[in-house]
């Protein structure tokens, strides 16, 4: 038999388990997504007049700062729902049921697989829901070709993805589901740190090499040129490169510690 077709079975399989347990306890999920959401209304509709200044040249609107923020929040809607995968992962490693598994006839990399792909399925899920609050509050992509929104979509989904998989190995080496918790906080705070809520231009000169040069803010530059005809520049290439670098760390990073575990 074709290795590949019990790979694909045994994956989908553990893809159906991972899915189930998000629908049986939705309050993690909940409470992560619950966080940009309130970010979204808090920088809107409490810091929304002050902090419209400073882009525009200081003659933006709220709309203008909600076409502003919402790129940004969408990946870190995506940051957020990863620390649940971490906290699963986690979960599996401490609770026994991965020993169990590996006393079965399944593919081995099948646990991982699932774990990834239902993560991914959950990020897109969560920034459907955070877009559809932010176009009820206002938020337009008017300029946004079918070609464009199919790239946003392209780049969402690598985005998740990559911090699914750093995700994962953050789970891999936690000892308990609080620690793992903990140890993915960054994917929060990044974002914090990024041109999501106010532009480069207008930080400390010593800290805008601290929040250019990181995953995040290439990332929501190329979303926001995608959904809002703002320059991309090298952006996008920048986003490429850290996506498909953190794919690839976190891959091997998860396998070799699944592959090694005792457990």
């Amino acid at each position: 038999m074709n290795t590949l077709t019990p790979a694909i079975r045994d994956s989908t399989t553990m893809l159906r388990r991972n899915l189930l347990h998000a629908r049986r306890y939705p309050s993690l999920t909940l409470n992560l997504l619950l966080t940009p959401i309130m970010l979204l209304l808090l920088f809107v509709y409490i810091f929304g007049d002050v902090m419209s200044t400073g882009i525009g040249g200081g003659n933006a609107t709220r709309a203008d700062y909600i076409a502003y923020i919402v790129p940004g929040l969408l990946l870190m809607t995506i940051g957020s729902t990863t620390i649940g995968t971490a906290v699963s992962v986690s979960n599996d490693m401490t609770e026994g049921i991965i020993a169990r598994f590996r006393t079965m006839a399944i593919h081995r990399g099948s646990v991982l697989i699932g774990h990834v792909i239902g993560s991914v399925l959950q990020c897109l899920a969560s920034v459907i829901l955070v877009s559809a609050v932010a176009l009820a509050i206002g938020f337009r992509t008017t300029h946004a070709t079918p070609l464009e929104w199919l790239a946003a979509l392209a780049l969402l989904t690598l985005f998740a993805t990559a911090f699914t998989w750093i995700a994962v190995g953050m789970g891999l080496i936690s000892p308990n589901a609080e620690a793992a918790s903990n140890n993915a906080l960054p994917m929060i705070l990044l974002p914090l740190l990024s041109s999501a809520f106010i532009p480069l231009t207008t930080m400390p000169g010593w800290f805008q090499p601290i929040a250019r040069y990181q995953p995040f803010t290439p990332a929501i530059e190329t979303l926001r040129g995608l959904l809002q005809n703002t320059p991309i520049g090298n952006n996008g290439w920048l986003t490429l490169a850290w996506t498909l670098g953190l794919t690839t760390l976190g891959y091997l990073w998860a396998t070799a510690k699944f592959n090694n575990d005792p457990a």
